[in-house]
């Protein structure tokens, strides 16, 4: 292990600490560590005690439910937070929180998604090469995880970092061996900013295809990518239909009243019909390459301009949907835009196949956040973390996909890095993972999974090509759709 064991400290207590400007955290009060000792001072009587039973003797946390899941125990909870983790006396939230139980000498995985949590038993990939534990964090401020009222200026990377610290220093306390980060996309970049302002916590972190937007308003590194990406025939026929989809605006858009009158949607955030139907048709050349593949380009009409107004439509729903800017699927998602929009940035796009057909261009986050919420863009953010990693990532992993817009922004490692690897899945998409790693890339990744852990095997340990996950495939609990993701919210978010 590269940290110390940090001892029985419950969820109650704010460790004392310093963030990237220097602000630090308060320490609990008096009786709080009172408490603190009394829980945790009998551990080889509490390890006899049931699981939940010693999860629920931490202060703070409470079960909603347990479902049943042949193999482990599944617990929702919810835990109380700070909305400020400067100031912690300022009132409190519920974060919910999910727990896959295996064993309490097992190691654990910490997975966030950067989103909602779900509440149904799911294994990450790091978790199945590990045969671990896993604790899943829903993200502040995504519903029902937001303070009452919310303060939005307490939405950043480092108070969401802050949160992740606490769950793991109260968990340590039941799940001492090695614990992992891990996440994807957004969760990605969750794990990553988790490891800078709390490097100590953590054995080890494996990011997917986590996008790095350092300088939020130099994006050319996306415009080579869409210049490249796939082939030159499947490019023509995306870039055809978006083509036409803008040149008939006017009978698709009539369609586009009839679908949202239909369903009761409305436009008030983005401010009209026409800016939402432009931001589908805008994303749909990034959607195709960020879910599907090379081979899904058959799917796509060969010949756009002669193809009817339905084939128009029915592709540009299927790739980009067109309920992704109507106010009812946006506000889910009111957190995302708003940190794209204050710190992590977002992509801008030249698309000169578009000609002037475009009244808009790539809106930005702005657009989709309802007015009464105040957002001032924060360019050091990023470039703080960029830097920390490329000076100090130690036992960090990431996995891109060669066709994956979002890598074209990427973490990269600089000269202070140590044990620390960037991969690409050739041809891969959004969903790539150690899996689709050629297979000397597969065997090293893994082996560095287990070995971070401490569950790697002597074999593994002499030889990283012998390296596989020590829990079988669980069609249930392993299978991720990342095709079934667009239809959950706007497609250009990570």
């Amino acid at each position: 292990m590269r940290k110390a064991l940090r001892g029985f400290l419950s969820l109650a207590v704010l460790i004392g600490t310093v963030s990237a400007t220097g602000a630090s955290v308060g320490a609990a009060s008096a009786a709080d560590a009172t408490a603190i000792r009394s829980a945790g001072s009998d551990r080889s009587a509490g390890a006899t005690a049931d699981i939940k039973d010693r999860i629920l003797a931490i202060p703070g946390m409470s079960l909603i439910e347990e479902k049943p899941y042949a193999g482990y125990r599944y617990f929702v909870l919810n835990y109380t937070q700070p909305i400020d983790h400067r100031h912690p006396s300022k009132g409190t939230f519920q974060q919910r929180i999910t727990l896959l139980h295996k064993d309490t000498s097992r190691p654990t995985v910490f997975y966030t998604s950067g989103y909602n949590v779900s509440t149904n038993p799911s294994r990450s990939e790091p978790t199945r090469i590990i045969d671990g534990n896993q604790v899943s964090l829903e993200y502040r401020f995504f519903t029902p995880s937001r303070p009452a009222p919310a303060d939005w200026s307490k939405l950043d990377i480092w108070q969401a970092a802050s949160d992740q610290h606490r769950v793991f220093t109260a968990l340590k306390q039941i799940y001492s061996a090695n614990w992992l980060s891990t996440g994807g996309s957004k969760g990605g970049m969750t794990a990553t900013y988790f490891e800078r302002f709390y490097p100590k916590d953590m054995d080890g972190v494996v990011a997917y295809v986590a996008p790095n937007d350092v300088v939020n308003k130099e994006d050319s590194a996306y415009d080579r990518f869409f210049e490249n990406v796939g082939t030159k025939e499947c490019r023509d026929r995306l870039e055809g239909v978006q083509r036409e989809a803008l040149i008939r605006r006017e009978p698709l858009e009539k369609k586009y009243k009839e679908y949202a009158d239909t369903n009761g949607y409305t436009f008030n955030t983005v401010g009209s019909l026409d800016k939402a139907y432009e931001a589908v048709v805008m994303d749909y050349v990034w959607a195709y390459w960020q879910y599907s593949k090379l081979a899904d380009c058959d799917t796509i009409p060969a010949d756009a301009t002669t193809a009817p107004d339905q084939a128009i439509w029915d592709s540009i729903d299927t790739i980009s949907g067109f309920s992704a800017y109507v106010d009812q699927g946006l506000e889910r998602y009111t957190p995302y835009y708003y940190q794209a929009g204050t710190q992590l940035g977002s992509p801008d796009i030249k698309q000169p196949w578009l000609g002037n057909l475009s009244r808009y261009g790539y809106q930005p986050p702005r657009n989709f956040v309802p007015s009464s919420i105040p957002m001032t863009f924060e360019p050091s953010a990023m470039r703080d973390v960029d830097t920390w990693v490329k000076h100090n990532a130690t036992r960090m992993m990431w996995v891109y996909g060669e066709n994956d817009p979002w890598g074209a922004e990427r973490f990269r490692l600089g000269t202070g890095a140590h044990d620390s690897h960037v991969y690409t899945v050739a041809g891969g998409n959004h969903g790539s993972n150690v899996a689709g790693l050629a297979a000397d890339e597969k065997a090293k990744a893994t082996a560095d999974i287990l070995r971070w852990a401490g569950v790697a095997p002597a074999a593994v340990q002499s030889d990283p090509a012998e390296a596989k996950p020590l829990a079988p495939y669980d069609a249930r609990l392993d299978k991720r759709d990342v095709t079934s993701e667009r239809r959950q919210g706007p497609a250009l978010r990570p």
